[in-house]
């Protein structure tokens, strides 16, 4: 009696739990990146430092974060998704216990840029790569979902870091919650899991998909995948180049403290930014299921542009200040859930952990010039007009090259592939 090898269609049931799983991990990890602009004030007084030099620590957390995230997909297709980002989530939570007890520059670096940026690194990527195995129908909503975890994760924290700070110092508050970060992604991770190869599902109706599995190797040698590459270091500049440096300016433009429906200007800013930077990500991700890729890229990196624009023209008003942040959070958020998604379309799903680790590098450029570089420009020029500027030029520049290179680039790789 022969015995057919029939695929399996997933449940739905399994794969939201995997989504909801990955959404926790990605948000134990999200208060090195998103909470850092608190601490910058207490750790450059705590060491004498300046802004500039403080800053190469945000920028080594994004760095190693990034440029080692195809060697770590690789692990993780190797070994599995659970212990691999059961490790990240202890890493992440470590840097900040470590970084507790550090007293110098160096000792920051190491604990909370370089360890801190592996770890996140690793759960990052792996989350991802997962996700969009997972939704094939539903790849920009899913990997839009756990990136929102990372985006809005921060939302839990951003107020009792900010009053552990002020009541108990800084030292108390990095053990305390690294602590608590470890705890919580480790538990998360232990109900990951990779969909087996002869589970499938129909591919997406509205989205083109590649029917042929690009390994990396395979994917670096098309200049479309280079293309997307510098579309996402773009956009992660623009980007890091204002969030990076929101406290600073807020307090530059005298609007740090002023009350706001209740609440100072900057905390409710930030809180506002993680909701929207958390929720543009899923929203855009799903639209783009539905009416393509580098449309909702057009729309999305054009409303970052315009809401910039109109940031730095009300900068003195603190009511426009909180609501144009969330505007332009919501405009640069999504880039976590268009880009892989699209990437994962064009070059297949099999290899997507360790092809989206090549991709999300151009995350570590946005860092060097988004964080270091955007602090001394500031520093040499004496105002924000130059930094607000090259952010706002990258914007409309690569909203462009969304709809009128990308799309029919993409369009013609497709149909060679057909």
């Amino acid at each position: 009696m022969t015995t057919l090898n029939l695929p399996v269609v997933v449940s739905a049931r399994t794969k939201w739990i995997q989504l909801f799983l990955g959404l926790v991990c990605m948000a134990s990890i999200s208060s090195p990146q998103y909470v850092w602009t608190l601490l910058t004030r207490p750790l450059a007084e705590k060491m004498g430092v300046g802004l500039a030099e403080l800053q190469v620590t945000f920028s080594l957390l994004i760095i190693l974060q990034t440029f080692f995230s195809p060697f770590q997909g690789k692990l993780i297709d190797r070994f599995g998704p659970r212990r691999l980002i059961a490790i990240g989530t202890l890493l992440s939570g470590l840097s900040w216990v470590l970084a507790s007890q550090v007293t110098n520059l160096t000792g920051l670096y190491l604990a909370y840029g370089c360890l801190g940026g592996l770890g996140t690194g690793i759960v990052y990527v792996g989350v991802v790569g997962l996700m969009v195995r997972w939704f094939p129908q539903q790849r920009g909503l899913a990997a839009g979902a756990v990136a929102a975890g990372y985006g809005m994760g921060a939302i839990l924290t951003t107020f009792p870091v900010a009053n552990s700070l002020a009541a108990y110092g800084l030292e108390h508050t990095l053990w305390l919650f690294g602590a608590i970060f470890s705890l919580v992604g480790l538990l998360a991770s232990q109900g990951l899991k990779a969909p087996l190869d002869e589970v499938t599902e129909p591919a997406s109706r509205f989205v083109a998909q590649s029917s042929r599995q690009y390994r990396s190797g395979e994917m670096l040698r098309q200049p479309l995948f280079w293309l997307m590459f510098a579309m996402m270091a773009m956009m992660s500049t623009s980007g890091l180049m204002v969030t990076s440096q929101m406290a600073i300016f807020a307090r530059d433009f005298g609007i740090a403290d002023v009350v706001v429906f209740g609440m100072a200007a900057l905390p409710l800013a930030l809180t506002l930014d993680r909701f929207t930077n958390g929720l543009t990500r899923p929203l855009f991700g799903f639209i783009s299921d539905r009416y393509g890729r580098e449309k909702t890229m057009f729309i999305a990196f054009a409303l970052e542009g315009c809401a910039m624009t109109l940031w730095l023209m009300s900068r003195d008003n603190a009511v426009l200040f909180v609501l144009l942040s969330g505007v332009v959070f919501f405009g640069w958020g999504e880039i976590f859930s268009l880009f892989p998604s699209t990437l994962t379309d064009t070059f297949g799903s099999r290899h997507a952990t360790a092809n989206y680790g090549w991709l999300y590098m151009s995350q570590g450029i946005g860092s060097i010039l988004g964080g270091p570089l955007a602090a001394l420009m500031y520093q040499y020029t004496g105002g924000w007009h130059l930094v607000f500027g090259c952010a706002i030029a990258l914007d409309f520049i690569t909203a462009g090259l969304a709809l009128w290179v990308l799309q029919p680039w993409r369009r013609r790789f497709m149909q060679q592939q057909a």
